[in-house]
Order: C-alpha cells, then sequence, then structure tokens
C-alpha cells in the first residue's frame, strides 16, 4: 500500500537559518523565515509567530528546492516522484508528454501524490517520424499540441529540414521549441531562429561537430548515416511510439553504427576549441539555453562501467527495470575497443564544453534524465548531475543556481520561485553545511520544504525506507 508522509503543515517558523542568495552567493546567517499557504510571509531576525509551527534551523543553510529541468517522471510509478522529492527535488520539467496528459491538466484531473515536487512545464508527444515524418505533419503535430495547451514543443528524431519546419511553426505560435539536434543541422542557425534549449549537449555528434573545422563534412556525414525511421500513420500511434521509444531511452548510444561512431569520432578529432567558444558566443547572443544532463550522457557513454551496478540506490529499482539496465551495459561491452574509447573521449570533450559554455555564460539548467533511462535512479540522479558538474568545473554557486534561480529565469517565474524571499513559494531545501563551500554539500540535505509542508530528516527517510521496500521505480 502506497501512503504518504505525514510532515508539519499550516504555518511553519524556520527560526535561525542561514539563507543563501542564489543571485550573488551572500549568506544571510540567523535568519527566520515565516511560511503560510504555501508562501514565504516574511524573513528576518526575531520573527514570532504564536500560531506557527517552530522549527530549529540554526546551523542550517536554507535554499530553493531543486528543480530537475529534464525528467520524465510521469511516465513512471508515483514512487519516483516521492522518491524525487525525498532527495531535494521540489520541481520538474516533464519531458515526454502526450495530448491526454494536456487534456487531464486542463480539466485539473492530472493528479500527483501529496509528496511530490510540482510540475513546472508539460509538453505533448516528442516530434518524431511517426508524428512528424513531413513538414506538413509537423507543422500539423505543432499546432494539435498548442491547441491542447502545450508548455512547449520538445523535437527528436526528426530530418533537419522537417526541424525547421515545426521550428518556423512554433515559433509563429509563441510556443518555445525544445530538444535533441537532428543529425547534421547547423547548430549556430538553430540556435539564430530561436531554440530554447538543447538537450544533451546534442546527443551525440551534433553539436562538436559544428566546432570542427572539417563541420560542413562532418554535418554531411551524419545527414547521410542517420538511421531510416519508421513513419507510418496508424490509429494510436501516440502509444505505440511511446513503447518503441521506451525501449531506444535506456540507451541510445547501444543503437550507434560504425559509420555514426567514425564521425563521432572524426569530430572529436579535429574539435577546435576557439570555434566551440565562437559557438558559445551564439548561444549568449541568442539566449539559447543548455541543458548538459551529464549524468545521462556519462550512463550511456560508459554504460558498463561497474560502479553503475554496485549503486546502493539500486535497492529503490524495480526488478524489471533493473533487467533492463544490465541488458543495455552487456550490449554496450560488446563494442570493440576503439569504439568504446571514441565514447569515452566523447564524454571527457561533453565535460570539457561545458566548462566552456559556462566560462562564456551560457545560460544553462540542471536536469537527470531520469526516470527510464539506464542507471538513472529518480533524485539521485540529480545529485549525481551535480557532481559531474563540479568534475566539470563548476563553481558551487553555478551549480546551485543551476537548479534554482536558473530555472526560474527559463520558466519566466522569478516572481514565484528561485530565491528565498518573501512572496515566493515555499518549496525549499535546509542543508546541513554550507553548499557554497563546497558542491558536496548540496547533498546534505536535512529536511525540505515544499508548498508549505515541512519533511524533517525523519519523514524523508521514511518515505525512502518505504519506497525501497516496494521496489516499484523504474
Amino acid at each position: 500500500m502506497t501512503t504518504d508522509a505525514a510532515p508539519l503543515h499550516g504555518r511553519l517558523l524556520l527560526k535561525s537559518a542561514t539563507v543563501v542568495n542564489t543571485r550573488d552567493g551572500t549568506r544571510t546567517p540567523d535568519t527566520d523565515v515565516l511560511i503560510g499557504d504555501g508562501r514565504i510571509l516574511q524573513g528576518g531576525r526575531g520573527i514570532e509567530e504564536a500560531t506557527a509551527a517552530t522549527v530549529d534551523a540554526s546551523g542550517t543553510y536554507v535554499v530553493p528546492g531543486y528543480a530537475d529541468m529534464h525528467a520524465h517522471a510521469l511516465d513512471h510509478h508515483a514512487d519516483g516522484l516521492r522518491l524525487m522529492l525525498a532527495h531535494g527535488v521540489t520541481g520538474f520539467r516533464q519531458m515526454a508528454g502526450s495530448l491526454d496528459k494536456l487534456r487531464d491538466r486542463a480539466a485539473g484531473n492530472l493528479r500527483l501524490p501529496t509528496d511530490s515536487p510540482a510540475l513546472l512545464a508539460l509538453p505533448g508527444p516528442l516530434l518524431q517520424p511517426m508524428n512528424s515524418a513531413t513538414s506538413a505533419q509537423a507543422v500539423a503535430t505543432v499546432r494539435e499540441q498548442y491547441e491542447a495547451g502545450a508548455d512547449f514543443i520538445k523535437v527528436g528524431m526528426v530530418t533537419r529540414e522537417v526541424f525547421f519546419d515545426a521550428q518556423a511553426e512554433a515559433t509563429s505560435l509563441g510556443l518555445p521549441i525544445v530538444g535533441h539536434l537532428p543529425p547534421g543541422i547547423d547548430v549556430a542557425e538553430v540556435s539564430r531562429l530561436g531554440m530554447k534549449s538543447i538537450e544533451h549537449l546534442g546527443p551525440g555528434a551534433a553539436l562538436v561537430s559544428c566546432c570542427s573545422p572539417q563541420q560542413d563534412r562532418l554535418r554531411e556525414a551524419s545527414a547521410r548515416s542517420a538511421p531510416a525511421l519508421p513513419h507510418i500513420r496508424l490509429p494510436f500511434m501516440d502509444r505505440i511510439a511511446k513503447r518503441v521509444l521506451a525501449k531506444l531511452v535506456v540507451n541510445p548510444v547501444n543503437l550507434n553504427k560504425p559509420a555514426q561512431i567514425a564521425i563521432l569520432d572524426q569530430a572529436l578529432g579535429t574539435y577546435d576549441e576557439d570555434l566551440a567558444r565562437t559557438l558559445a558566443g551564439h548561444f549568449v547572443a541568442d539566449r539559447t539555453w543548455q541543458v548538459p544532463t551529464l549524468i545521462r550522457l556519462k550512463t550511456q557513454h560508459l554504460c558498463d562501467e561497474p560502479a553503475f551496478d554496485s549503486d546502493p540506490d539500486l535497492r529503490y529499482i524495480s526488478p524489471r527495470a533493473l533487467k533492463s539496465w544490465r541488458a543495455a551495459a552487456a550490449k554496450f561491452a560488446r563494442f570493440s575497443p576503439a569504439e568504446r574509447a571514441t565514447f569515452h573521449a566523447a564524454y571527457a570533450n561533453q565535460l570539457a564544453l561545458t566548462k566552456l559554455f559556462d566560462d562564456a555564460r551560457v545560460p544553462m539548467l540542471a536536469g537527470s534524465d531520469c526516470s527510464g533511462a539506464a542507471w538513472l535512479v529518480p533524485g539521485a540522479s540529480l545529485h549525481h548531475e551535480f557532481d559531474e558538474l563540479a568534475r566539470a568545473g563548476l563553481s558551487p554557486l553555478r551549480i546551485l543556481q543551476m537548479a534554482t534561480l536558473r530555472p526560474a529565469e527559463f520558466l519566466g517565474a522569478t516572481d514565484t520561485s528561485g530565491t528565498v524571499e518573501p512572496g515566493k513559494n515555499a518549496d525549499l531545501v535546509l542543508l546541513a553545511a554550507d553548499p557554497l563551500a563546497n558542491s558536496d554539500n548540496l547533498h546534505s540535505i536535512q529536511g525540505v520544504i515544499r508548498s508549505g509542508r515541512y519533511y524533517s530528516t525523519a519523514d524523508l527517510n521514511r518515505l525512502k525506507e518505504d519506497i525501497a521496500a516496494r521496489r516499484s521505480v523504474s
């Protein structure tokens, strides 16, 4: 039986916390925070409120709740949402939707568990050959999603020509377009025309090819080597596509053919840092966001690394999902040593690109790509993303901003989120150590507040243990 935790709710007063300003990294010690009706009502010293439940927050650092800005949480068991909350994730951008989900949300019938992060944004179905094989189909699909109330369009496996026509239609409707870059596309042109966010640094060779002096040749080779995908249209096509994609996303790198790996190797071998900086300049000028999902790229390109299969957080994962993840690792192990070396080099390059983009002040978001992908445990995967961003060389403040302030800016929601201030949503994380002294301290969660409900360490541990007992997460 699934039960929700029983945290404190109603008026709440945090006493003597250190509040972290996510804009500039300043810290304000000995601060009281009064919360009511799911909002921060007041902050300062010496606040008294007789009707509020008081939490001794001395020694803790209060930051906005974390946002996982690339997740597939609605596609899986609700325990995945609970596990995200138990790890301090108070909001998520859902990256795969459906017309049914959009209609349910519009009717007020898209219900999440009480112990769940907030749904921050929802698209319709992914644009792919079964709904967008031609430009006419893509335009019709974009319009259909717009009319159903989609917050954005996510594009996936389509041709360059279809991509640009879908982008033009979305732009004309005022609808952001985000997602994957088609093989062989001109990334600078995509940016100039207003793509709002590029996910997974491409993925594949799409982005790194544009950092090579041989980019024209590499782009054309990539376009020619792209796999032919089915593009028939049948009744209930979205449901068919969902089942097909669920199998592909466990580890898409396993689908790579020798020709595609050779192109990636050539792009890496001719990578030019100056060209990468030029591309970063386009992203800054065009305000094109990057969502690196480094932990997703790592689990793809190093899929059979033993540490993944010994992760203690696998205790939450269903036996069926774990079996598929191990099968993906076994399939990955069949690549030749040279091919595996290319994948290792690709991940090293992705770390370097992330640091270069950060240095250039390209706007970036933290996201993990949970759930359904190999070795990505909801909630925990965002913390692994923090670790990979630190490994890339990003500062603790930048990492914190990518999970708090930047999502608010991206979503146009700075009036309600992104900082700890009166009037903002009471979605907060209490940390045992200073997150700006070391990014490892982002893991030191002492409490979580979600819409004004306070979860103590005991509440969070109880949530985790209940989920582990069910092993229902995928």
